[in-house]
This record gives C-alpha cells, structure tokens and sequence, in this order.
C-alpha cells in the first residue's frame, strides 16, 4: 500500500494550479472535468504519480470558497533553499506566516506558508532533520 494523494478543494482552480506550479514547482500532471457533476479535477506534483504521492485539487463549480476546519493540519514539502523557498511563494502573491528559522525544541529549520486557498505548506529545509 501507499498514499496516491491528498485531495484540497480550491476556490480557484487556475490560481491554485498557477500557484502549485509556479511557486512552488510542481508539474500539472493530470487535469479532468466532469460536466455531469460540476466539479473540476487537476492533479499536481513534483514527480509522476506512479512514483511519489501528489496533490489533487478539486474545484466544485460555482464555489469559491471553503473553510478549512480544525482537523487538517498543513502538507510538508523539503525545500534545496528554505530563504529562496519563502520568497518565490511571497511572489507569487502566497502569505508566509513563519519566517525560516529552526522549530522549538529542535534544529529542524522549518517554515510555513499559506496557498491562496488558505492551506498550510510547512518548508523544511534538507538536510536539517
């Protein structure tokens, strides 16, 4: 057994494919529309689906907007450059609500950043856990 995907429901698909691959340089692998039930399925990552476990962002026509709730938490994603990391996502207009610095009780240097949905990325840096 593995994990295929996690799957987030996004308000806007092409932000969220635009912000998935371009700040943080994930590939579109798959995209489908299903017209009978108004939904809207991409699937992003940074290797094929068949090797690693990607993203699957569904946009349910007509809704814009989703609460996140309490229960999920965030995605982790190792990053070569924590610092170059954080700066692509402010770029591409992302929200970094914890500047790269090593987490409490540890020397892991980690940061988090927000999707333009909300969703919380954690960075980590490789090499440092």
């Amino acid at each position: 057994m593995r994990i295929l995907h996690t799957m987030l429901r996004v308000g806007d698909l092409e932000r969220s494919i635009a912000f998935y691959t371009e700040a943080l340089g994930m590939k579109l692998l798959r995209r489908h529309e299903y017209p009978d039930g108004h939904f809207t399925l991409a699937f992003v990552g940074f290797q094929d689906e068949r090797d690693a476990s990607v993203l699957e962002l569904t946009y349910n026509w007509g809704v814009d907007r989703y609460e996140s709730g309490t229960g999920f938490g965030h995605i982790a994603v190792e990053v070569d450059d924590i610092d170059a990391a954080c700066d692509r996502v402010r770029l591409w207009g992302g929200k970094v609500t914890r500047e790269p610095g090593p987490m409490k009780h540890g020397n892991t240097v980690i940061a988090f950043v927000e999707d333009p949905d909300a969703y919380k990325i954690e960075f980590i840096q490789a090499g440092s856990w």
